[in-house]
C-alpha cells in the first residue's frame, strides 16, 4: 500500500480521509477520558492499532529485517507515537478538545522548516508567507476563537506534541530508503503503545477503566480508523509527495476538530473561526501553487 505512487485522486481521497479521521480524533478522546485514566487510554489505542498494523504486515516479514532497523522503529517510536500522543492525552484534560488540536498545528509551519534545513525540500517566499498564514488561522482560532479555560501546561503540552510530530516525521522521512514503509508505520505505533501501556499501568490504575461500550467503540474506532487507518495514509501522502506540502492540508484538521467539539461536546465559538478558516485556505493555495507551476 505505501510503495505504488499515488494519482491525483488518490491522493485527494486520502486527504479528505485523513482530514476527517483526525479532526473527529480530538473530541473523541477527549470524551473517553471520562472514562478512563490519560496515559492508559493512550497506550491502550495505539496498542491496539499497532497490532492491527502487524497483522496487515506479516505477509512482508521478510522486509522486517529487525535485527538490522530496531533502532529506526524504537526512535520513531518514540518521536511520533510515545510523546506525541503521551502529550496529546494528558494535555487534552486541561484544555478544550478544538483549542488544542489548533495550538498542536503549530506542526505544519515547524515541518516545513525542518524538511527544508534537513530534508532538501525548497523554501521560497510563497511557500513561507503560505505556512506562516496557515499557523495564523490556528492562532485566530486559538486565540479568540473558542471560549473555555485556557491552561499553560495545556499550551506546553500541546507545543511539545507538535515539536515531537513534527521531528518524527521529519526522521522517518530520512530514514525511508534503510526500512520498509508499512513494517515502519506497523513497528512505531506497536513499540510506542507498548510503552505507554507500560507506563501507564505503573502510574495509573486499570480499575478506573470504565469498561462499558461508549468507552470500547470509542476506542476501537480510534484505534482503526485514526491510528491504523490514518498513519498508514499520512505516511503514504509523506512518502509521494513534499512533506511540507502535505503538512499545509493538515492545518484544515482543527476546523474539523473544533466543528465536531462544538457540535457534540458544547465547546463554544465565535466568529474568529471563520476568519481563521479563510486564513487556512489561502495558506493551502500558496504553499502548492509554486509546487504545480514548477512541475508542468
Amino acid at each position: 500500500m505505501l510503495d505504488a505512487a499515488l494519482s491525483r485522486k488518490q491522493t485527494l481521497f486520502y486527504l479528505m480521509f485523513l482530514i476527517l479521521m483526525w479532526g473527529i480524533n480530538w473530541p473523541l478522546s477527549k470524551y473517553a477520558l471520562e472514562f478512563t485514566p490519560p496515559l492508559l487510554f493512550a497506550g491502550l489505542r495505539t496498542l491496539i492499532g499497532g497490532l492491527l498494523l502487524v497483522v496487515v504486515a506479516l505477509p512482508r516479514l521478510n522486509k522486517l529485517r529487525l535485527r538490522e532497523t530496531w533502532p529506526y522503529y524504537l526512535i520513531s517510536a518514540f518521536l511520533s507515537i510515545v510523546f506525541y500522543y503521551g502529550f496529546q492525552t494528558v494535555g487534552l484534560q486541561y484544555m478544550p478538545a478544538g483549542l488544542f488540536s489548533a495550538i498542536v498545528f503549530l506542526q505544519p509551519v515547524l515541518l516545513g522548516l525542518f524538511a527544508w534545513m534537513w530534508l532538501g525540500e525548497k523554501m521560497y517566499p510563497r511557500k513561507i508567507l503560505g505556512l506562516l498564514l496557515g499557523f495564523s488561522g490556528v492562532a485566530v482560532m486559538s486565540i479568540g476563537g473558542l471560549e473555555g479555560g485556557i491552561s499553560m501546561l495545556g499550551i506546553l503540552l500541546a507545543l511539545a506534541s507538535a515539536l515531537s510530530w513534527a521531528l518524527g516525521t521529519v526522521y522517518i522521512k530520512r530514514q525511508a530508503p534503510k526500512v520498509d514503509s508499512l513494517w515502519m508505520t506497523a513497528m512505531q505505533i506497536l513499540i510506542g503503545g507498548c510503552v505507554m501501556t507500560g507506563y501507564g499501568s505503573a502510574v495509573e490504575n486499570w480499575s478506573e477503566v470504565q469498561w462499558n461500550l461508549t468507552f470500547l467503540l470509542d476506542t476501537l474506532f480510534i484505534s482503526i480508523f485514526v491510528i491504523a487507518l490514518g498513519w498508514l495514509v499520512y505516511f503514504k501522502l509523506i512518502s509521494s509527495g513534499e512533506a511540507s506540502k502535505v503538512g499545509s492540508f493538515t492545518f484544515l484538521i482543527p476546523v474539523v476538530s473544533i466543528v465536531c467539539s462544538v457540535l457534540f461536546l458544547n465547546e463554544r465559538l465565535t466568529l474568529n473561526l471563520l476568519a481563521g478558516m479563510a486564513l487556512i485556505v489561502a495558506s493551502i493555495l500558496l504553499v502548492n501553487a509554486r509546487t504545480r507551476q514548477t512541475s508542468s
